[in-house]
């Protein structure tokens, strides 16, 4: 399929969730830099002004309304059955595209059959010559489930100084911007809506790879990431969210023989790092992670259920990006590649 043709049939898709000023921040720069693709704003049920926006201040732009607030998991789910389309490009409403974004993404996807997902070059809107946290120059994994990226390991994230430059293959594309071919997301059911928020794009990746599905980050499509708009990155509700989803996420996806392993390190080292936050007095993070842990309990049998039969146990890059960072002082993605 030539590129101009894959790219009237791609969707351009923000969820939205009282997000009114981000809409108005973000959404002329998206509509003048995204070439002939349709652009959706899925609304998650905003008790703002957010529809009204969308109908007074973006008449081109297609609004599909959720009837309740389903989180970015379930809200993607159930505004994407209403797109028809054969390329999706979901990308967050506090995102900044630049001139020619798109373009290198669905050229990618025309030309090359079985790519399955690919993510742009994530730079944060607040220090742009840095890389964003949230996806960096794409995401990979250690063993024991700990996402980090090319251009970020933890809390430290790189300048981008073209280090990270090269297209090459990536375990999972951040859910901030990335683009999947529709009967891929159709065929891996979607986000898993028990997530809610947060690591559900990992869980669809990891899904993808244990199916034979390649992802790939292209340099040359760059946005900038504002990170934290929806939830901030301190709250309590996002520790939750990551801590549990991260446990049902190794539950879902790590192959039998590591399972038992993998989940008990996690588990302590997660004991670890509620401590931490109980001695420096962030004590609703302690709670969070507490909580987390009984979510995990409750959903184990609902969620080991989903186990595919064949579950790959070449997943990971390094065996403990833990030890790398914590025990041997290394900050930079090149350090532990």
């Amino acid at each position: 399929m030539e590129t101009n043709e894959l790219l009237s049939k791609t969707a351009v898709v923000v969820l939205n969730y009282n997000g009114a000023e981000l809409l108005r921040q973000f959404l002329p720069t998206l509509i003048h830099c995204s070439d002939s693709a349709r652009i959706y704003v899925i609304d998650n049920a905003s008790t703002d002004d957010s529809v009204t926006v969308l109908a007074n201040e973006f008449a081109d732009v297609v609004c599909i309304r959720n009837e309740s607030n389903l989180g970015f998991a379930g809200g993607y789910n159930e505004g994407l059955k209403s797109i028809d389309a054969s390329l999706l490009v979901l990308i967050n409403s506090d995102v900044e595209v630049t001139p020619n974004w798109l373009q290198p993404l669905v050229r990618a996807f025309a030309e090359e059959e079985k790519l399955a997902i690919a993510q742009p070059k994530i730079r944060d809107f607040k220090n742009k010559a840095a890389f964003e946290y949230a996806g960096a120059a794409g995401g990979f994994i250690d063993k024991f489930g700990f996402p980090y990226c090319r251009g970020r390991l933890f809390e430290t994230v790189e300048i981008d100084e073209n280090q990270y430059s090269n297209e090459t293959p990536i375990f999972w594309a951040t859910g901030a911007c990335f683009a999947i071919r529709k009967k891929v997301f159709d065929e891996l059911g979607g986000f898993d809506a028990d997530f809610f928020a947060h690591q559900e794009e990992i869980d669809l990746c990891w899904r993808a790879f244990n199916r034979g599905f390649e992802a790939r980050y292209l340099p040359d499509s760059v946005v900038f990431h504002v990170g934290g708009a929806t939830l901030a990155s301190g709250s309590a509700r996002k520790v939750f969210l990551n801590f549990r989803n991260s446990l049902l996420m190794l539950l879902k996806n790590v192959p039998q023989g590591m399972l038992f392993e993998v989940l008990l390190l996690r588990l302590v080292l997660d004991g670890v790092a509620a401590i931490r936050f109980l001695i420096s007095g962030e004590f609703s993070k302690f709670r969070a992670v507490i909580a987390a842990h009984f979510a995990f309990y409750a959903k184990c049998y609902h969620t080991y259920k989903k186990r595919a039969k064949n579950l790959r146990s070449d997943y990971f890059s390094k065996k403990s990006i833990v030890y790398a960072y914590f025990v041997q002082g290394k900050r930079r993605y090149s350090d532990v590649s």
